[in-house]
């Protein structure tokens, strides 16, 4: 078996994206739970969407701000991260990830419970750059 030596600033990027990564998959399992379950009782695709976005958010920020994005100095004040965090979730999450939806079940006729899948695609990569270089940015 061949191993690749990556430089140590490379790793602990990789690193960092992969723990994104982790959390991305809980964060997005309970926003995805609270969505299928709420189109299931009857509420709309949208509502429902906003809904587990606003509850998974908060999933995201305690293990961003514990876990992936560490804050090694003591530099960052809790609930201006926790504002950054909503807000960069909320591009992508809310604005983004409802106009995506609209397009796909709308438009393409996906089913709405499949259309969110597809928008991690694009939302994920986004959310791991503004989360990085803003809402978890050090001082």
């Amino acid at each position: 078996m061949m191993m690749v030596d990556i430089p140590e600033n490379k790793r602990e990027k990789l690193i960092q994206f992969i723990k994104f990564g982790l959390v991305g998959v809980s964060n997005n399992l309970i926003c995805y739970g609270t969505y299928v379950l709420l189109i299931n009782i009857g509420l709309h695709y949208v509502p429902s969407n906003i809904i587990g976005f606003s509850i998974s958010v908060f999933n995201a920020f305690y293990w961003n701000n514990k876990y992936v994005f560490s804050d090694s100095d003591g530099s960052r004040v809790w609930w201006k991260t926790f504002i950054k965090t909503y807000i960069s979730y909320a591009g992508t999450g809310i604005i983004l990830s409802n106009i995506l939806l609209a397009v796909w079940v709308e438009i393409f006729g996906i089913p709405e419970v499949i259309a969110p899948i597809i928008n991690l695609i694009v939302t994920v990569p986004i959310n791991f750059l503004t989360n990085k270089y803003w809402a978890y940015k050090s001082k």
